[in-house]
């Protein structure tokens, strides 16, 4: 399947869940339990999200790769790869996902998530690029948006974080994904004046269409019984 190409015959609809700003462990942990209880008709997920400020280190993180996080919080996950940030002003979109039943693997998914991104900055006159070497989207060598996933049961949880409109700094207190001296940059920074919302809503349909979903519904996210509400 070329990287460009919708897939096609998906079930429908693709739920929809909108957070807002919460704390990262609690949505980390509702992430786990969805996944763990999930079933065989359990429809397919995408929750939108920004936190506050907070490190996660993957599963194969170095601690070398933690220049100096101060008194931001770092949490050990279980999602690949190293080190990124999440903070205000940063769009996270959480794909929880049965690879099985939409037939992809972990190189696919990780196409589509770059695809849908990269769709969604021409829409905004970015050209933006994805690198074989490195999952993530990037602009004239920057890196805007990051991914990193956990597949359990041929399911996935974790997925993609978009800088729009954010402190950046924190970034250097960190190796962003691993690579030392790797730039950053976020929509803001490009000229994009859109709010995080509008960001979220131009987003969702490219990823659906990817996934190859052709409705979507937004359900509320009270019923997650994310803090224990």
């Amino acid at each position: 399947m070329a990287p460009d190409t919708p897939r096609s015959g998906s079930m429908s609809p693709l739920i929809i869940r909108e957070l807002g700003r919460r704390e990262y462990l609690p949505v980390y942990h509702a992430m786990q339990n969805f996944n763990a209880q999930r079933e065989a008709n359990t429809a397919d997920e995408i929750w939108l999200v920004e936190h506050p400020p907070v490190f996660t280190q993957g599963l194969n993180g170095k601690p070398q790769h933690l220049l100096d996080p101060g008194a931001i919080p770092v949490i050990p996950v279980d999602r690949g790869g190293q080190v990124t940030y999440h903070g205000p002003g940063q769009l996270t979109a959480y794909l929880l996902l049965d690879l099985k039943r939409l037939g992809l693997g972990v190189r696919g998914i990780v196409s589509i998530i770059e695809t849908a991104i990269i769709q969604l900055l021409a829409e905004y006159g970015i050209s933006a690029q994805h690198r074989p070497d490195a999952p993530g989207v990037y602009v004239a060598g920057a890196k805007i948006a990051a991914l990193g996933l956990r597949i359990r049961r041929g399911c996935s949880y974790h997925g993609l974080s978009l800088n729009v409109d954010m402190d950046l700094t924190p970034f250097s207190l960190i190796n962003p994904c691993g690579y030392p001296g790797l730039s950053v940059t976020q929509l803001r920074t490009l000229g994009v004046t859109d709010s995080l919302q509008q960001v979220a809503d131009r987003l969702t349909p490219h990823l659906a269409r990817q996934l190859g979903y052709n409705e979507r519904q937004y359900l509320p996210a009270e019923a997650l019984m994310i803090d224990g509400k």
